[in-house]
């Protein structure tokens, strides 16, 4: 079954009730909520909404669609509608969560060539902290004061912010295309085809023969664009669908061991914990 349909949609982390104000934006410092949560807010998604997080300092475990990232340092994080999401936060959190109806954000980036709200995305901020600080500063006190031209106020900063981030993703893409392009559409043709099998296990040698290309150039085009062995990327996709069915789906492990083509669960159990770290069961229960 989806993961869409088997995931809580709230319209904000911990509420079930409508929109808590009339406006499309909601402002709110990062501890403000998760403190209410022990510093962690659990995997959930928003089908129609955005969120903007800036952590100004602190420390955050972000985890998107099963990818984990820690973050130490100032940075902006981007969550897309419709995108299954978790933090872990220190105590010491400092920054800011905006989030913005799915409506407003296409609204507001009309003018702009590339939507930057479009995808999960995550840009270091430690350069630009005077200007971020200020800018989401002035978005919460206008958030949280009725003032004469507020509406107007907050989607103009909104704006700046949505600029802000475009500029961000093009560098980012400038960046990129430094690097081969025939490279990186052979890590793409890869992780289609990874997508096709990863049920069947089938080998790196299998992977390569069907790319016309060598064990070693895809191991070698694997790590320098995906930072891992190509047998890594396999794994990693095998993992992050056991995760999903251990947390999303009421399955045995057993089960779920026999929808990923494995032909015994106990070899399923040893798979996962040497990726994971843990069993799938105390994985389950900890979720």
């Amino acid at each position: 079954m989806p993961v869409s349909s088997q995931v809580p949609v709230f319209k904000l982390y911990g509420e079930e009730r409508a929109w808590p104000t009339p406006d499309l934006i909601h402002c709110e410092s990062i501890a403000e909520r998760s403190r209410q949560h022990g510093w962690e807010i659990r995997a959930h998604l928003h089908s129609d909404l955005v969120q903007v997080l800036y952590i100004q300092s602190g420390h955050a475990q972000v985890e998107i669609d099963g990818q984990v990232c820690r973050l130490d340092q100032a940075a902006v994080q981007v969550v897309p509608a419709l995108c299954v999401h978790a933090f872990h936060f220190s105590e010491d959190i400092q920054g800011h969560v905006l989030t913005l109806a799915q409506p407003l954000v296409e609204h507001l980036g009309v003018a702009l060539e590339q939507p930057p709200l479009s995808g999960s995305a995550r840009y270091p901020a430690a350069a630009h902290r005077a200007r971020l600080d200020v800018l989401f500063d002035t978005l919460a006190h206008e958030y949280g004061h009725h003032e004469v031209g507020r509406e107007l106020m907050l989607q103009s900063l909104i704006s700046t912010l949505l600029v802000w981030l475009a500029r961000q993703a093009l560098a980012d893409q400038q960046g990129e295309a430094q690097l081969s392009d025939r490279g990186r559409k052979h890590l793409r043709r890869f992780q289609a085809l990874i997508e096709q099998h990863y049920r069947s296990h089938q080998s790196l040698d299998w992977y390569a023969s069907q790319m016309g290309l060598s064990v070693a150039h895809l191991n070698s085009l694997c790590r320098r664009l995906a930072g891992q062995s190509g047998l890594q990327v396999i794994h990693q996709r095998l993992l992050l669908e056991a995760k999903r069915n251990l947390v999303y789906t009421s399955m045995t492990i057993a089960q779920v061991a026999d929808s990923l083509g494995f032909s015994e669960a106990a070899y399923f159990s040893r798979f996962f914990r040497r990726g994971a770290g843990i069993s799938p069961k105390d994985f389950r229960s900890q979720r």
